[in-house]
């Protein structure tokens, strides 16, 4: 049996089949829900050819090397409510897909407890409902946490940890083990609300939305200025690094003069940007901000961060080299 199970034979269970797959690891795609024999039939048929489909499109791609399409969409397992009961009793990682709902979630988890093993790690992979609300449906929830994952849940390498006070600290150096090991990136929050990236990115996306509103320029420039100066710099830096490498002085008068002209509640620097403003860390230049620079090769540093965003110009295609003097 497969050490690893997608509870949920929707979008995101698919997703996550196939990113194990294109591991090399068996996965059992579970639905729970007693059919119909026609209706699971149809599902059952939908799903693999979405797994198919994908596979395909990452073939003509020629993202899948020599490892033969067909010998990756045998590695999922699709199985119904009748099979559900030893595909959970074997798995090692268990994935909670299910609607959005907390009566979906507590009847997965009910039926997930009755048959799965008690070392077994347990998440959802809810994109809304905090962990702390779902651990009250989990046996054993020390085991239990939220991982979100960014679609395609098979292309995009960042997969978020959202614990509670009560996860097993083993739970999550486990869970991050075997995340990592299929290629994964795993991130770790506290119970918050829109774990990292959907937090900053609901940000951004409704900035952008008010700017069009506003009349203050059209999608398509918005667009261009995301992918190819504001997403261009930070693929090379990440946000918080981002900060110390300008200044978190330079943050801080920034926001002041946007909160005066455009909007104080929206642009009001938070108050530990203050704070290391008026404690002198600032960042690179201070030797310390967000990060310690103590002992670091600050020339060394800069340099790598040149050679980051000069990979991504690059990739782009939007390096130019040198041109010849011309008269």
């Amino acid at each position: 049996m497969a050490r690893f199970v997608a509870v949920g034979a929707g979008r995101m269970g698919r997703g996550i089949a196939i990113a194990f797959a294109l591991a090399g690891h068996r996965i059992a795609l579970v639905d729970l829900r007693q059919r119909p024999p026609e209706a699971w039939q149809r599902l059952r048929d939908e799903a693999c050819a979405e797994v198919r489909a994908s596979l395909e499109t990452l073939a003509q791609l020629g993202a899948l090397g020599a490892v033969p399409l067909e010998a990756i969409a045998a590695r999922v397992d699709l199985v119904g409510a009748d099979g559900a009961a030893a595909a959970l009793a074997d798995a090692e990682l268990i994935f909670e897909a299910v609607p959005e709902t907390l009566p979906a979630k507590r009847e997965a988890f009910e039926a997930i407890g009755r048959h799965c093993r008690a070392d077994a790690i347990l998440t959802s992979t809810t994109s809304s409902i905090l962990v702390t609300q779902i651990a009250a449906f989990v046996q054993h929830p020390e085991r239990f946490l939220n991982m979100h994952w960014l679609n395609p849940a098979y292309l995009i390498p960042v997969v978020e940890l959202s614990a509670h006070a009560g996860t097993d600290a083993a739970v999550i150096a486990r869970t991050r083990e075997l995340m990592t090991a299929i290629g994964k990136l795993p991130v770790l929050c506290g119970p918050t609300p829109g774990y990292i990236v959907p937090r900053l990115q609901a940000l951004v996306m409704n900035e952008a939305a008010r700017m069009i509103e506003e009349g203050a320029a059209t999608a398509d420039e918005i667009d261009k200025a995301t992918r190819f100066g504001l997403g261009l710099r930070f693929a090379a830096l990440g946000v918080v690094e981002f900060i110390d490498f300008g200044g978190s002085d330079i943050l801080h008068h920034a926001s002041r003069e946007m909160a005066g002209s455009i909007d104080a509640q929206r642009y009001a620097a938070p108050a530990i940007v203050g704070r290391m403003v008026e404690q002198g860390r600032l960042g690179v230049k201070s030797g310390s901000g967000f990060y310690d620079y103590a002992g670091r090769d600050i020339a060394a540093y800069r340099r790598d961060v040149l050679v980051r965003t000069l990979a991504q110009l690059r990739h782009q295609g939007l390096w130019r080299e040198p041109a010849p003097t011309t008269l």
